[in-house]
């Protein structure tokens, strides 16, 4: 098989411990490797292990890794199965590697790439992204060779977010809708907690929470849900999902992921942190005029996201500014980008000299 055609390995983890953020990160990526004919094959400790019908719903193979990443044995585990399927390029998400354990995997000869949003080691990949607008380039250090994707340009989108920007190209008629999202890695609950708020907010007629069936406090907003006379309801489904998106009027969201992807179809935020890197990325935001940062979570009072809500109630060319900046800032196109990056970087010439000179034999597996 030519190397540079071989399948794309993606080591990632989701769990409640350290989030599912970068599981989903690479979902989406490989959504966009498929539409290249590429093979996508996720080597994932899960939980819930229900999240494995996620991964092949999308047409995705998936080997459960028996360690978290970085753990004692992940770092044999990963090579021998980038070797047994000769995989063209590994993709690493998540928390606990570190720079030896990439330069380990540059050994098999298969291209690495990183997505962080952290810039705490210093880089021996091929490819590192960061789909957030934070930290910024000069932050980040890498070593001879590798190459950074960063900014708006680069941000991921999911294909529901695209499908549905031509469609909200105007702000829906009221009454006011609020939609929450906060994001895949809401492990305070905040979800829960900030729609308890808003149901006591007059102006706000209806409230969207769209969340994980994983979420660790679902149960608790299903029972919120059912009580509140229809004024609140949950969506887990993408098909649900494309509904409400063109009908909201403003979103509260966490400042990850979700972010970038409510500014593909114009849906202005209000932006709760619960990460340092998510503030980061939220301030960003802020400052490009596409979403209203209010601070950590846990600092956020009642009054204060009341206010911020009424303000947007109150002034809608305030909304319909946020609308065109943000419209104007993402364009959905990301994944896109970061494949052609992929693709350029496994056929140049230098790419099939390393593949072509990778050891393939001599590794001791650890029991």
């Amino acid at each position: 098989m030519d190397a540079t055609r071989g399948p794309i390995l993606f080591r990632c983890d989701g769990t409640s411990e350290h989030g599912w953020e970068p599981f989903y990160q690479c979902l989406s990526l490989a959504a966009a490797l498929q539409r290249r004919r590429r093979g996508t094959n996720f080597l994932s400790y899960l939980d819930p292990l229900s999240l494995a019908t996620v991964v092949n719903r999308g047409n995705n193979d998936w080997v459960p890794a028996e360690r978290k990443i970085g753990d004692d044995g992940d770092l044999e585990a990963t090579i021998a199965a980038a070797r047994k399927m000769n995989a063209a390029a590994i993709v690493v998400a998540g928390e606990g590697y570190s720079a030896d354990y990439l330069r380990e995997l540059k050994k098999t000869g298969a291209l690495v790439m990183v997505f962080d949003s952290t810039a705490d080691i210093r880089f021996p990949a091929d490819l590192v992204v960061n789909p957030l607008l934070f930290p910024t380039r000069k932050t980040y250090r890498v070593e001879p060779g590798c190459q950074l994707l960063l900014g708006t340009r680069f941000a991921l989108c999911r294909g529901v977010f695209r499908r549905q920007r031509t469609i909200r190209a105007t702000e829906p008629p009221m009454p006011f809708r609020a939609l929450v999202a906060m994001g895949d890695d809401d492990l305070a609950g905040e979800a829960l907690t900030r729609t308890q708020q808003l149901m006591e907010m007059p102006k706000v007629a209806k409230i969207t929470i769209s969340a994980r069936t994983h979420h660790p406090r679902y149960d608790d907003m299903l029972t919120l849900a059912d009580d509140s006379s229809g004024k609140v309801e949950i969506i887990t489904e993408t098909k649900e999902l494309m509904t409400r998106l063109v009908r909201a009027h403003f979103a509260l969201t966490s400042g990850d992921g979700w972010s970038p992807e409510l500014c593909v179809v114009g849906i202005p935020q209000l932006i709760l942190s619960q990460t340092k890197r998510h503030a980061g990325n939220g301030k960003k935001l802020d400052e490009d005029g596409v979403a209203t940062y209010l601070g950590n979570a846990a600092d956020v009072t009642f009054d204060q996201l009341r206010e911020a809500v009424d303000l947007f109630h109150d002034d809608s060319m305030e909304r319909k500014s946020m609308t065109r900046c943000a419209r104007n800032t993402f364009d959905g196109r990301g994944p896109d980008r970061i494949v052609n990056g992929l693709e350029i970087m496994l056929h140049g010439p230098t790419r099939k000299r390393a593949a072509s000179f990778a050891p393939t034999h001599g590794l001791k597996i650890a029991a």
